[in-house]
């Protein structure tokens, strides 16, 4: 194995170690969103079924939305505050002197954060299943590219806030001022099939209302529309050209 190989390795068992060290980050991505929909699936009336969402009930339009809120927490507000964290204290500039390259470190950081968005979604479908028996997706091939797609747009969004964040505080006030409209647009205080159809058209060309929309077509058992992967590739694109424009390592 090269040296370059042995210190890759070396760097993402850090890092993994070090955000199992993080409490709130492993609650609030890994924990919060099966612990999210468990609360709403206690609710008696999210549990009937409803005319107006086709014959589902609630707590299975939210799944999906549970799903989404691992990855929007990891990639929104937990990745850029830790980046932004290591610039800000100088540890970025010294790796430069070692024979870490930086880019290892950015490449364990996505590694570490995308993991655990993914294990997040896994559980909130865990729980929807053996809680509420809510169905598995029907389209397991599309939905796991949809949600491949999700994270990797997530990161790249967070990977421009890094980017355009000085310090952390910076870093956590615009994670926050995205976090909100990004929770909104999956869905979180009213999902994408009860919103105005001009509403979801607009929402639609969001990276999560996309996610969003491309999920639940794959639940449904349709292939995610090309439309929206189209969205979702689109905007990966862009955030991480703009990310690997802007980035500076201190």
């Amino acid at each position: 194995m090269s040296t370059s190989a042995v210190v890759d390795k070396a760097v993402l068992r850090t890092e993994v170690r070090l955000f199992r060290r993080e409490p709130g980050a492993l609650f609030w991505i890994l924990m919060f969103p099966a612990l999210l929909l468990a609360i709403l699936g206690s609710i008696p009336g999210f549990r009937h079924h409803e005319a107006d969402l086709g014959g589902l009930r609630t707590i299975d339009v939210y799944v999906p939305v549970a799903v989404l809120l691992g990855p929007i927490v990891g990639g929104i507000q937990s990745m850029p505050q830790t980046l932004t964290g290591y610039r800000e204290r100088g540890i970025l500039r010294r790796m430069s002197t070692t024979p870490v390259r930086p880019a290892t470190l950015l490449f364990a950081q996505m590694l570490v954060y995308g993991g655990a968005a993914l294990a997040s979604s896994l559980l909130a479908l865990a729980v929807g299943r053996l809680a509420f028996g809510v169905r598995l997706p029907e389209q397991p091939l599309g939905y796991a590219l949809a949600l491949a797609l999700t994270v990797l747009v997530v990161l790249a969004l967070g990977a421009v806030i890094s980017a355009v964040s000085r310090t952390t505080k910076i870093a956590g006030a615009i994670g926050s001022a995205v976090f909100f409209p990004a929770m909104f647009c999956a869905g979180v205080w009213a999902p994408v099939q009860t919103m105005p159809d001009l509403l979801a058209r607009i929402v639609g060309w969001t990276p999560l209302g996309a996610a969003a929309e491309a999920l639940n077509g794959a639940a449904a058992g349709h292939w995610p529309g090309w439309d929206h992967l189209g969205v979702l590739v689109a905007w990966t694109v862009l955030l991480t050209a703009g990310a690997a424009r802007w980035f500076r390592w201190e």
